[in-house]
Protein backbone atom coordinates (compact mmCIF):
# COMPACT_ATOMS: atom_id res chain seq x y z
CA UNK A 1 0.00 0.00 0.00
CA UNK A 2 1.32 3.34 -1.01
CA UNK A 3 0.87 6.53 0.62
CA UNK A 4 -1.77 8.09 -1.48
CA UNK A 5 -2.08 12.02 -0.34
CA UNK A 6 -5.89 12.62 -0.54
CA UNK A 7 -6.70 9.97 1.65
CA UNK A 8 -9.27 11.13 4.32
CA UNK A 9 -6.46 12.18 6.75
CA UNK A 10 -4.48 13.95 4.91
CA UNK A 11 -7.47 15.82 3.78
CA UNK A 12 -8.46 16.60 7.51
CA UNK A 13 -4.96 17.73 8.10
CA UNK A 14 -5.13 20.15 5.29
CA UNK A 15 -7.84 21.06 6.97
CA UNK A 16 -10.38 20.09 3.75
CA UNK A 17 -12.80 18.31 5.85
CA UNK A 18 -13.55 18.97 9.84
CA UNK A 19 -12.60 16.61 12.35
CA UNK A 20 -14.15 16.57 16.16
CA UNK A 21 -10.54 17.20 17.55
CA UNK A 22 -9.32 16.24 21.00
CA UNK A 23 -5.54 16.99 20.82
CA UNK A 24 -2.91 18.55 18.33
CA UNK A 25 0.73 19.36 18.80
CA UNK A 26 3.26 19.63 16.47
CA UNK A 27 2.94 15.71 15.05
CA UNK A 28 -0.17 14.11 16.50
CA UNK A 29 -3.86 14.94 15.46
CA UNK A 30 -6.50 13.30 17.21
CA UNK A 31 -10.24 13.82 16.84
CA UNK A 32 -13.45 11.26 17.60
CA UNK A 33 -14.09 8.67 15.58
CA UNK A 34 -17.67 9.22 13.23
CA UNK A 35 -18.58 5.81 13.43
CA UNK A 36 -17.98 4.77 17.31
CA UNK A 37 -17.50 1.24 17.87
CA UNK A 38 -17.44 1.86 21.67
CA UNK A 39 -18.34 4.31 24.37
CA UNK A 40 -15.09 5.99 23.99
CA UNK A 41 -13.60 5.82 20.35
CA UNK A 42 -10.87 7.88 19.11
CA UNK A 43 -8.31 8.34 15.89
CA UNK A 44 -4.49 9.74 16.61
CA UNK A 45 -2.42 10.51 13.23
CA UNK A 46 0.72 11.26 13.04
CA UNK A 47 0.90 14.97 10.84
CA UNK A 48 3.63 13.48 8.59
CA UNK A 49 2.48 11.28 5.44
CA UNK A 50 3.16 7.63 6.98
CA UNK A 51 1.22 4.38 5.46
CA UNK A 52 1.17 2.13 8.17
CA UNK A 53 3.49 1.43 11.56
CA UNK A 54 5.91 -0.41 9.78
CA UNK A 55 6.56 3.54 7.68
CA UNK A 56 6.05 4.80 10.37
CA UNK A 57 8.68 2.87 12.53
CA UNK A 58 11.10 2.76 9.70
CA UNK A 59 11.04 6.36 8.51
CA UNK A 60 9.57 8.71 11.31
CA UNK A 61 12.07 10.62 13.77
CA UNK A 62 12.64 9.86 17.15
CA UNK A 63 10.90 12.97 17.97
CA UNK A 64 7.79 11.86 16.34
CA UNK A 65 7.60 8.57 17.14
CA UNK A 66 8.19 9.88 20.88
CA UNK A 67 5.73 12.69 20.45
CA UNK A 68 3.34 10.08 19.30
CA UNK A 69 3.29 7.80 22.00
CA UNK A 70 3.14 10.23 24.82
CA UNK A 71 0.33 11.79 23.12
CA UNK A 72 -1.67 8.17 23.14
CA UNK A 73 -0.43 7.72 26.34
CA UNK A 74 -2.50 11.87 27.65
CA UNK A 75 -5.38 11.26 25.04
CA UNK A 76 -6.54 8.22 27.03
CA UNK A 77 -6.14 9.81 30.38
CA UNK A 78 -7.50 13.41 29.02
CA UNK A 79 -10.27 10.13 28.19
CA UNK A 80 -11.14 9.09 30.91
CA UNK A 81 -9.83 5.75 30.14
CA UNK A 82 -6.15 5.27 31.31
CA UNK A 83 -7.79 3.48 34.87
CA UNK A 84 -10.36 1.56 33.91
CA UNK A 85 -8.76 0.11 30.71
CA UNK A 86 -8.51 0.46 26.98
CA UNK A 87 -7.83 -1.25 23.61
CA UNK A 88 -5.21 0.21 21.49
CA UNK A 89 -5.36 -0.50 17.65
CA UNK A 90 -3.97 -0.14 14.21
CA UNK A 91 -4.79 -1.89 11.27
CA UNK A 92 -1.69 -2.81 8.67
CA UNK A 93 -2.50 -3.91 5.12
CA UNK A 94 -5.34 -6.15 3.39
CA UNK A 95 -5.23 -9.09 6.10
CA UNK A 96 -5.43 -6.38 8.95
CA UNK A 97 -8.17 -4.68 7.27
CA UNK A 98 -6.28 -1.32 6.94
CA UNK A 99 -8.96 1.03 4.79
CA UNK A 100 -6.97 4.62 5.46
CA UNK A 101 -3.71 4.48 3.68
CA UNK A 102 -2.08 7.30 6.79
CA UNK A 103 -0.90 5.35 9.89
CA UNK A 104 -3.64 6.02 12.85
CA UNK A 105 -4.34 4.01 16.07
CA UNK A 106 -7.83 3.58 17.72
CA UNK A 107 -7.99 4.05 21.40
CA UNK A 108 -11.44 2.62 22.05
CA UNK A 109 -12.81 1.85 25.96
CA UNK A 110 -15.29 3.11 28.28
CA UNK A 111 -17.00 -0.16 28.31
CA UNK A 112 -15.71 -3.87 28.49
CA UNK A 113 -14.09 -4.50 25.18
CA UNK A 114 -14.81 -8.39 24.71
CA UNK A 115 -12.51 -10.81 23.42
CA UNK A 116 -9.42 -9.58 21.29
CA UNK A 117 -10.27 -10.94 18.17
CA UNK A 118 -13.48 -13.23 17.37
CA UNK A 119 -12.39 -15.45 14.44
CA UNK A 120 -14.43 -17.34 12.18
Amino acid sequence: MSYDSNNVFARILRGEIRCAKIYEDEHVLAFKDIRPQAKVHALVIPKGAYVSAQDFGAKASEQEIAAFHRAVSKIAADLGVADSGYRLISNIGGHGHQEVPHYHVHILGGQPMGKMVNLP
